[in-house]
């Protein structure tokens, strides 16, 4: 990893290593060590997950705050300002170092291809824009590239703040060709066959067998590489109708009126999980485990 990289990880451990030793001190005195311990690890675990999710969690309070409340007749469109409120988060991570410039390279590829894919996408119907804005492509509102780029910064974030490293990974040529058979499966399928439950058992079959080994505070944890793929795809699903309940997109059965998100769309959300996990290994190679590294 790069210097700015470390320094981005060192900077959330140095803040945990100022504030969990009298935490830690109080929870044994209270709870006895077993049980300090594992809180602690669980404390540590919800920090660093909030400080990968930063970019995201940012944009998303953004389109809440906004969709609440945006004035009518405002000179500034709604959408006009979340473009510009994006770019203005993605510059402070740049100044500030919390994100390296290889990953803004690949960020910036996220937002291409996902620009691409909702211009087409909103051209088949399967949703809309409908709130107000000047700087659009087609129908899309360019801010949207950026909830692209929220997922490929979570992920590029979370390789580092946890030291991720993987046991029975498979060859990195097959994941690219997995990852690019389903972004091609998302253009292609409102014309031929959809294939996407073939590529959700690819996938199975590819990662089946990895694990992902990752560092919280003392001692590594382990987690089946599938099961984190469903995780992630689970909070996307959740950042979708939180997304459609604040108005900044809407699917063709939320016109009447606000529904939850189908689950049909689900296996396109851990799909899109694989495309984003693939084009972050371009930049975070996965690393074979460690077999020193501490267990719990």
């Amino acid at each position: 990893m790069g210097d700015s990289g470390e320094s981005t990880r060192s900077r959330v451990d140095e803040v945990l290593d100022r504030l969990l030793p009298y935490l830690e001190r109080r929870m044994a005195a209270l709870f006895g060590q077993p049980i300090s311990d594992a809180l602690t690890e669980f404390l540590v675990f919800g920090t660093k997950q909030a400080w990968a999710c930063l970019f995201g969690g940012l944009l998303l309070l953004g389109i809440i705050v906004t969709g609440l409340y945006w004035p009518d007749g405002f000179a500034l469109k709604r959408y006009d300002a979340l473009l510009i409120y994006a770019i203005c988060i993605q510059i402070l991570f740049l100044v500030t170092k919390l994100e390296r410039p290889d990953e803004a390279v690949v960020i910036l590829v996220f937002h291409v291809t996902g620009t691409a894919m909702e211009v087409f996408k909103t051209g088949q119907g399967s949703w809309a824009y409908t709130d107000e804005g000047l700087i659009r492509l087609g129908q899309v509102p360019l801010f949207s590239g950026f909830m692209y780029a929220a997922v490929g910064s979570y992920l590029a974030r979370v390789f580092r703040v946890f030291s991720f490293q993987f046991s029975g990974y498979p060859r990195r040529r097959w994941t690219v060709l997995l990852a690019c058979i389903i972004y091609i499966n998302f253009f292609t399928h409102h014309y031929t066959i959809d294939i996407r439950y073939g590529l959700i058992a690819a996938t199975a079959l590819l990662f089946g067998r990895t694990m992902v080994h990752y560092r919280v505070w003392r001692w590594d944890h382990q987690m089946p590489m599938l099961l984190g793929f469903v995780l992630v795809a689970l909070f996307i699903f959740l950042a979708e109708n939180i997304g459609t309940l604040a108005g900044a997109w809407i699917y063709p059965e939320q016109v009447n009126g606000w529904t939850i998100v189908s689950w049909a769309k689900f296996p396109a959300w851990f799909l899109l999980m694989i495309l984003s996990f693939v084009l972050v290994t371009l930049i975070h190679p996965p690393r074979q485990r460690d077999e020193r590294r501490s267990r719990p």
